[in-house]
């Protein structure tokens, strides 16, 4: 290559896989703590819920746990608190509250700067989607809302369209596939969450991770992301000139 990389992590990423270049047709979005500033939330309602029944799930490590499934996350405290798995009956309890409290805080607003990126990435060509470990009914009346006409939504992966969550890589890999079996060279993928990047490294793809919350970088580096920001409005300054060099390697 004769000119200098911006982002040598794209180069890296390739010679690491044997790709010999990207293919960009989408990047894959998560949701919570990426296009909405909504973690705060999920992360207070999951302490007080924990708290209504005897345990203890502080709001930080809250962010660790995002996008695991909520029985995953209540297993985790009991194991560690009770030296016992949960069971059904008291996941579904917990669950409950912790909707119930999650829904007495104001809607979450759009994170900063997450619809620059998202229309800097269609503009350049490539099909932003959505792979969300929500399954809120409302979902695709929230994303058009704040992010008209900018999303794929038939491609979108939802609770309900995957049998394992975060970090497992299914949700990323039913990405790829509903955008039409794609390969990981032809996406990227944007999260903000440990368990996310996880997910996203298993599948194969590029991750960039955004911290967004309270976690120190290396929690996210250490789970495999390629590159970071602090922002979603540092990475729609940087969008473009990453589509544009991953598509000229």
């Amino acid at each position: 290559m004769t000119h200098q990389l911006t982002y040598p992590q794209l180069a890296a990423f390739c010679q690491d896989h044997n790709y010999q270049r990207f293919e960009l047709r989408t990047i894959m979005f998560d949701m919570d703590g990426v296009l909405f500033n909504s973690m705060p939330n999920h992360a207070r309602a999951w302490h007080r819920a924990m708290a209504f029944y005897g345990l203890d799930l502080p709001e930080d490590e809250a962010y660790l746990h995002e996008g695991r499934t909520g029985f995953g996350t209540i297993n985790i405290v009991t194991q560690r608190q009770l030296g016992r798995a949960a069971d059904h009956t008291e996941c579904d309890k917990i669950y409950q509250k912790k909707s119930e409290f999650f829904n007495e805080y104001p809607t979450a607003e759009r994170m900063p700067g997450a619809y620059e990126t998202v229309k800097a990435v269609k503009e350049s060509g490539v099909t932003p989607i959505i792979v969300t470990g929500s399954g809120t009914v409302s979902l695709l009346e929230r994303i058009e809302q704040n992010f008209p006409s900018l999303f794929h939504h038939e491609w979108m992966v939802a609770a309900r369209d995957v049998k394992y969550g975060k970090p497992n890589p299914e949700p990323y890999l039913m990405g790829m596939q509903k955008a039409g079996q794609l390969k990981p060279y032809q996406t990227m993928v944007v999260e903000n969450a440990p368990l996310g990047v996880e997910a996203g490294v298993a599948a194969g793809c590029f991750v960039i991770a955004v911290n967004t919350g309270p976690l120190p970088d290396s929690v996210l580096l250490d789970q495999g992301a390629n590159l970071l920001f602090h922002s979603m409005t540092e990475l729609s300054e940087n969008i473009v000139g990453i589509i544009h060099e991953a598509n000229s390697l």
